[in-house]
């Protein structure tokens, strides 16, 4: 069984999309649909914008969304036996398995981006990478320290990633390398993503979910929120949301969709993040 995997926020570069687009007439119609109902020219910050451009969540989400939603549509024989998708990626997941058009998806995560930022913007917040714990050691120190910080992305066995207000994450930072983490380290990110700090943002993104056409996917897609398969167009529609602030589960993910007969992951989208996590869940 192949497995479609869909990466997350962070895997964006400069050029990202271009080959596509100059190669494949698909990939330029729904770049060009894309411009329209961005109301911006989102190509040409895919195909030329700097880092820093590209690191605005505004631009990011709908970036690497388009970019691996474009290489699902451009797939020879795309048929896949089961999705799942790194935060974002989600909802990447979702459209290549058509439970969502290309246009609400888009329009979605476009929302979810806006909403992600004006949420950051109330209070200093970040993430960091931890590296050489088990996660209930990494659990336990954000459970002692005084201020919002709390395990956010479950990556892979040895690496896991906490979110929270600026002074609590380098707080929990110092606790972890006294504690034996090979690495503990801010990440440049915008916001503190999947953790109580988003509550902001979940009317307004609750709302546009809600209104939201949602189909029953061609396979189950493996949520974050749970890391299991799921067709139902509520369940889904609970857990997109349920994801904002809580932790993306991707460790589970990967084996429960291995237990339940994947033998292929093929990552879609910049970059090979995904795969790498991959390897390190199933085989190391």
């Amino acid at each position: 069984m192949i497995a479609y995997i869909f990466p997350g926020q962070g895997a964006q570069f400069s050029g990202m999309g271009k080959e596509l687009y100059e190669q494949h007439p698909v990939a330029k119609e729904l770049f060009d649909k894309a411009n329209e109902i961005l109301g911006f020219m989102i190509t040409d910050l895919m195909f030329a914008g700097t880092d820093e451009e590209l690191k605005q969540t505004k631009v990011t989400q709908p970036a690497i969304f388009l970019h691996s939603v474009i290489m699902s549509a451009c797939t020879p024989d795309f048929a896949p036996d089961m999705v799942a998708g790194h935060s974002l990626g989600e909802f990447s997941a979702l459209v290549a398995a058509k439970a969502l058009s290309f246009e609400e998806g888009l329009r979605l995560v476009s929302a979810r981006a806006y909403t992600m930022q004006k949420a950051c913007e109330k209070e200093p917040s970040t993430m960091a990478v931890v590296m050489g714990l088990d996660d209930r050691q990494i659990e336990e120190v954000c459970a002692s320290i005084e201020g919002v910080v709390v395990p956010a992305n479950y990556n892979c066995p040895g690496q896991l990633v906490i979110s929270g207000s600026i002074v609590a994450v380098e707080t929990a930072c110092e606790a972890l390398k006294a504690a034996g983490a090979k690495r503990a380290m801010r990440l440049p990110v915008g916001g503190a993503f999947h953790s109580p700090l988003m509550e902001s943002a979940r009317y307004e993104l609750g709302i546009a979910i809600e209104q939201a056409h949602i189909q029953t996917p061609i396979c189950p897609i493996y949520q974050n929120v749970d890391a299991k398969p799921h067709t139902d167009s509520q369940i889904i529609k609970q857990n997109l949301l349920t994801q904002l602030t809580s932790p993306v589960q991707w460790t589970q993910t990967v084996q429960n969709m291995s237990t339940d007969g994947a033998v292929s992951f093929v990552e879609l989208g910049p970059g090979n993040v995904l795969q790498g996590l991959v390897r390190k869940i199933l085989y190391q």
